[in-house]
């Protein structure tokens, strides 16, 4: 069967990589320009929004969400496990407050989506201490304006999604220093609906979206000392979700 499926799974990514860029491509200018001044980064922010509905559409994925409570009021931040480049985009049709995606510095190399981490989002170098704590005074600065913080504790997309990598402390240092909330979120399956494009007859179709935003986890009153148990409670929240769907695939 998965044979039978190849050639239909490779067409279905170089439809999405079509999809993708054409729609980037006509939406640029307007990137561009509300990208050039920070009071201008809320109606990026909104056109990000449209530009998700765009491809969520286009890409023929309906997404099921599943408030387990209703969002904070900002900022706060945004903690979710990463398993597909479906996770970035689908992400602005899930949170509706406004947010900034801080993310690995690779993305700095991406064709015209990289416009986004040059300007407005965050490019991360953990392998360079100093930009490292750059990237994080920015974030300390965008939590003073009122945005929330959109953070991959995992840091990439692991090899063996759906079975997570271990958190690292970044967001919840962030959320202690700041003392405000974080919401685990949980991508269930998009590691079945768009597998990463380096595999071309990797995992790749149009289907259901599914997805768990979780009661915010509060942080009034933590310190460094909590930071082990906040960032284990989030992990024990987002990867019981993921191993509970996807249950057959888990140990595979």
């Amino acid at each position: 069967m998965k044979f039978l499926l190849a050639p239909f799974r490779l067409l279905y990514k170089v439809y999405f990589g079509i999809v993708f860029y054409l729609s980037l491509i006509i939406m640029y200018p307007a990137f561009w320009v509300t990208t050039r001044r920070e009071e201008w980064y809320p109606a990026c922010f909104k056109l990000k929004r449209i530009w998700g509905q765009i491809l969520q559409i286009s890409l023929f994925i309906f997404i099921k969400r599943d408030y387990k409570a209703p969002l904070p009021k900002g900022p706060f931040i945004i903690a979710c496990n990463h398993s597909s480049y479906l996770d970035i985009v689908f992400m602005y049709r899930v949170i509706d407050y406004r947010f900034i995606f801080l993310g690995k510095k690779e993305l700095l190399k991406w064709p015209l989506f990289n416009l986004f981490f040059k300007t407005m989002d965050i490019a991360v170098d953990r392998k360079n201490r100093v930009k490292a704590a750059k990237s994080l005074v920015r974030a300390r600065n965008y939590i003073d304006d009122g945005y929330a913080i959109s953070i991959f504790p995992e840091g990439t997309i692991p090899e063996t999604a759906p079975v997570m990598k271990r958190f690292k402390d970044g967001a919840f240092k962030l959320a202690i220093d700041k003392q405000i909330p974080i919401v685990p979120v949980a991508f269930l399956n998009n590691w079945k609906l768009f597998s990463d494009p380096s595999q071309p007859f990797g995992p790749a179709s149009p289907g259901v979206s599914r997805v768990i935003i979780h009661e915010a986890i509060e942080t009034t009153g933590k310190t460094d000392e909590d930071l082990v148990t906040l960032r284990q409670k989030c992990f024990d929240l987002i990867q019981g979700s993921v191993a509970n769907y996807n249950c057959n695939d888990y140990d595979r």
